[in-house]
């Protein structure tokens, strides 16, 4: 007889480990029930409570086992309508949060960001790939909210910095001088779309967003 199943939280995975085990499905196991019946000895009638117990067991995995199936279905038609709106942002532009900015040598880029409160004065630090300090911006008063500054694209010296990728802390100043922190923004005109283990992601340039964190859109660059 088959031993008893228990509960478990992989319920795809129970399954399949009982029907590895047993070689029996529930019609299975009604089969076996009905023969059963048929054959016991009338004079001494075999006690059938186990077997439907077990019965009972296998039903309620194999229920388990479609009901994650289905929602696993649901999960990825889900994912592909996101992948299909996803698309739809293509040739826009669009903001969101990101510590990462896109330089080209010789142009000048502009820093978003957003404050959650307003500032006596703004600091932006500019570092490379390695984590060195590149650039140091400073502004005056901003108002809480989205504002941007323009990064001529030279470093501390003023020599201009190489073709690349930038990371960007802000730091704001309040009334009685305690710090706090900026969000750094990403600007730019999505040129791409890939999908993720989280999502669809979009490309801006050499930068990747992912579709969800996307606060505003615009029809063009």
């Amino acid at each position: 007889m088959v031993s008893t199943v228990t509960s478990t939280s992989d319920t795809t995975a129970a399954a399949a480990a009982m029907k590895k085990a047993t070689g029996l499905n529930k019609d299975d196991f009604l089969r076996l029930f009905v023969t059963q019946l048929q054959n016991q000895d009338p004079l001494n009638p075999q006690d059938s409570s186990q077997f439907i117990t077990q019965l009972a067991q296998i039903t309620e995995v194999e229920q388990s086992y479609n009901t994650n199936t289905n929602l696993q279905s649901i999960l990825t038609q889900s994912n592909n309508m996101a992948s299909l709106s996803a698309v739809s942002f293509i040739g826009k532009s669009i903001l969101a949060p990101g510590s990462q900015i896109s330089h080209q040598s010789g142009s000048a880029s502009t820093i978003d960001y957003n404050l959650s409160s307003t500032a006596q004065t703004v600091t932006i630090t500019i570092t490379d790939e390695s984590g060195a300090t590149v650039k140091t911006l400073t502004q005056g008063l901003t108002a809480a909210g989205y504002a941007s500054l323009a990064w001529d694209g030279t470093n501390n010296q003023g020599q201009s910095v190489t073709t690349g990728i930038y990371n960007v802390t802000v730091k704001g100043t309040d009334a009685d001088g305690a710090a706090f922190s900026g969000t750094p923004l990403i600007r730019g005109k999505v040129d791409g779309v890939e999908m993720g283990s989280s999502g669809p992601v979009l490309t801006v340039g050499a930068l990747q967003v992912p579709l969800s964190g996307v606060i505003s859109v615009k029809g063009g660059a």
